[in-house]
């Protein structure tokens, strides 16, 4: 399992909070997800094998957000 923190533009509430954690938690191999909308950052555990970042990412962006590490 590897660790990562995404920051995350575009989030306003808590429905943005609750579908960037619904959308990264869906995703193979991904857990302990956690976004916190003050800071705009997602944190989250994943395993690389099943689900890389960059799809991650993508699965964000599909939501509408814009992802920067």
């Amino acid at each position: 399992m590897e660790k990562k923190t995404l920051n995350i533009e575009g989030m306003s509430c808590e429905n943005c909070v609750k579908a960037v954690t619904k959308k990264i938690g869906d995703l193979p191999g991904t857990k302990n997800v956690k976004v916190d909308l003050k800071n705009k950052t997602a944190s989250f555990e994943f395993e690389p094998s099943k689900t890389g970042l960059n799809e991650i990412k993508a699965a964000i962006e599909e939501k509408g957000f814009i992802v920067r590490e």
